[in-house]
């Protein structure tokens, strides 16, 4: 056999264990009730944030004073549920400012998953390349990366982030830079852990026995194989950053009006529980069902990626 014959042969072998792995963890996933519940949820939420503009029959700023004859806080009108035929339908009622509850609702849930995935996005950039060189290079690097960060985990994240937010200036984009800032240390230190347990196994051995550059070695080598618990992690923190931006937006430092965003949403009818209790119960049951999502499908892949039944098949 050829050199050349034997390299090909050694990446066909390698592109079918890789298939076989993922074909292995998607089978786990289905396997899991609480990841298919949560993947079907964020599907949903997927598809009303492509398609906002679509479903939601006005633009979220449009005031309806003089088109339509509605009031201030109207409650919701469903004509299939015994609303006049001769009065406007609004599924979700009109909000503090004569806008169409169920358009704002709509509309939110794009600002909701950008909040979620952007945040989660940068932080995991940030986090895995510190953890990773703390993690590979050891020694003083790694006690002066960790140590920086152990001062940020001193803090709660939600005030410290509205310490950030104070500082900064209120408006979503500094919101979701104080999130993603106090999210990095917990990405940081489990790949960091990961890195550890990896960097001493064979293969990475015999990769500097064979003159391995340290860069292919911990990008090459390590990483590829300490990416699993970050991706449960990844998961679960979309679901905690959307919350966070929603609180943020709360009490004012994130989201600002006219934007369609649950937490600015809820902060400003919050005083209407009991006058308007539409206002605050639809934002809230956005965000329950959207972290919710998130919430199981990080359950799933943690289960499904749980080495212990991984071993068990």
């Amino acid at each position: 056999m050829t050199a050349n014959s034997s390299t090909i042969n050694g990446n066909a072998v390698k592109d079918y264990r890789s298939n076989s792995l993922w074909r292995l963890t998607l089978r786990r996933i289905l396997r899991q009730r609480s990841a298919i519940i949560g993947m079907v949820i964020l599907g949903f939420l997927l598809v009303v944030a492509i398609f906002a503009d679509v479903i939601a029959p006005y633009s979220p700023y449009q005031v309806l004073i003089g088109v339509e004859d509605v009031n201030k806080r109207q409650a919701p009108c469903i004509h299939l549920l015994g609303c006049p035929a001769d009065q406007p339908q609004h599924i979700m009622g009109i909000d503090g400012n004569v806008r169409d509850e169920f358009s704002r609702i709509i509309h939110g849930t794009r600002v909701s998953l950008f909040v979620g995935f952007s945040t989660v996005g940068v932080a995991i950039i940030i986090g895995t390349l510190l953890g990773a060189i703390a993690g590979y290079a050891g020694g003083w690097l790694d006690n002066l990366i960790m140590r920086f960060l152990d001062v940020l985990l001193a803090f709660p994240s939600l005030l410290l982030a509205i310490t950030i937010v104070s500082v900064l200036g209120k408006g979503l984009q500094n919101a979701l830079l104080a999130i993603a800032i106090v999210s990095i240390p917990s990405y940081a230190r489990v790949v960091r852990a990961s890195v550890l347990s990896v960097k001493e196994t064979a293969y990475v051995s015999a990769s500097r026995a064979l003159g391995g550059n340290h860069a292919h070695i911990l990008f090459g080598r390590i990483l590829p194989n300490a990416i699993a618990p970050l991706i449960v992690r990844g998961t679960l923190g979309i679901g905690t950053a959307i919350l966070d931006a929603a609180a943020l937006s709360f009490i004012g430092l994130g989201a600002q009006p006219p934007l369609a965003e649950w937490g600015q949403m809820l902060g400003s009818e919050r005083n209407q529980v009991f006058t308007a209790p539409h206002l605050v119960f639809y934002p809230g049951i956005a965000i329950m069902l959207t972290v919710l999502s998130f919430n199981l499908l990080g359950d799933g892949l943690r289960d499904a990626i749980d080495p212990r039944l991984r071993s068990a098949e």
